[in-house]
């Protein structure tokens, strides 16, 4: 029996050659095809050690999502053992990897994408670990003939790394008969369908819009094979969210304030708008203004511990606790 071994293939390049570079061969010969006695250590794989790095800070950047964590995973072995396959000469078809995220607003699906990018070239299906974020704006046209240019440059830029659509939904606008947005999905059509394509496109938005989305367009919806859905997060998710936030700026909260932001996220989340934990950042930020304020009133000269702490009173000034009728 052979000894296990690890992958051994050439990490897949950054970026593609300059254009009046001479094309030669690959570099890195194609490493023979093991026995089929031998033993394949996938741990030993340089990429795996980045899958799994990329996998654990994920874990630790994320609260919650349980579900998409385990998607993620699931992908991410998926192409492992694909890489494992090739080594031993066993042929397969190129998964395909085109996904839908859906979920409200501030429940990490930029996040897992810009982490899936990471992936995904770690394990070399993609060229770089880049994300370039579109909308509707940023794809379809004012006029004729305009709106193949500009969703064929956001392709390019793309190219090699992962292009994420928000709010894809906007696309599609069957009302109205002069709408451009169909030559959009037309193009990322043909561009999805090309095998040798080197492109993951992630389409993004609220689960409703997007289940309507797809119906409407079951050409698209064919070549989305993996749908992620993000659910909101619950009180005590997103009481360990502002926790982490608030850590990662070099602040804390007294203790009062913790059950201070705790009762405020309460009533929060109760009203209109409510985006997870980009509402918690905002909230936060709202937070460190009433703390500068109040510092500075004091008129005296400042400790660390000042500088570090949110207290119950610079909570207290939301008007969520007024009764005001929105946010400020």
């Amino acid at each position: 029996m052979e000894k296990p071994t690890g992958f051994g293939f050439p990490r897949p390049p950054q970026a593609d050659p300059e254009p009046d570079a001479p094309i030669t061969e690959a570099a890195v010969p194609e490493p023979r095809p093991l026995g089929d006695d031998a033993e394949l250590d996938l741990s030993a794989d340089e990429s795996a050690t980045r899958v799994a790095e990329t996998l654990a800070s994920l874990d630790a950047e994320l609260v919650g999502l349980a579900p998409v964590k385990r998607r993620v995973r699931e992908i991410a072995s998926l192409l492992q053992v694909d890489r494992a396959r090739e080594r031993f000469g066993l042929t397969s078809s190129t998964p395909t990897l085109h996904m839908s995220f859906t979920g409200g607003p501030g429940t990490g699906k930029t996040t897992v994408a810009m982490r899936m990018a990471t992936i995904l070239h770690a394990l070399g299906y993609i060229r770089t670990p880049r994300v370039h974020v579109v909308t509707r704006d940023d794809l379809v046209g004012q006029f004729i003939g305009h709106t193949a240019p500009k969703t064929k440059e956001a392709l390019a830029r793309a190219a090699g790394g992962v292009l994420f659509i928000d709010e894809a939904y906007y696309l599609f606008r069957p009302d109205n008969e002069r709408d451009y947005g169909q030559e959009v999905i037309e193009i990322l059509l043909t561009e999805m369908e090309d095998e040798h394509s080197d492109l993951v496109v992630i389409f993004a938005g609220y689960p409703e819009r997007m289940a309507t989305f797809f119906s409407a367009n079951p050409g698209l919806s064919s070549r989305v094979p993996h749908h992620i859905e993000f659910h909101d997060y619950d009180h005590a998710e997103l009481v360990q969210i502002a926790d982490l936030m608030v850590a990662e700026e070099n602040f804390r909260f007294s203790e009062h304030a913790r059950e201070v932001f705790a009762e405020y996220l309460t009533r929060r989340m109760e009203r209109p708008n409510f985006s997870n934990a980009r509402s918690v950042r905002n909230a936060i930020e709202r937070s460190r203004l009433r703390q500068a304020r109040r510092l500075v009133a004091l008129n005296r000269p400042l400790r660390k511990e000042d500088l570090v702490t949110i207290t119950a009173e610079d909570i207290y000034g939301s008007s969520v606790f007024a009764g005001a009728s929105s946010e400020h």
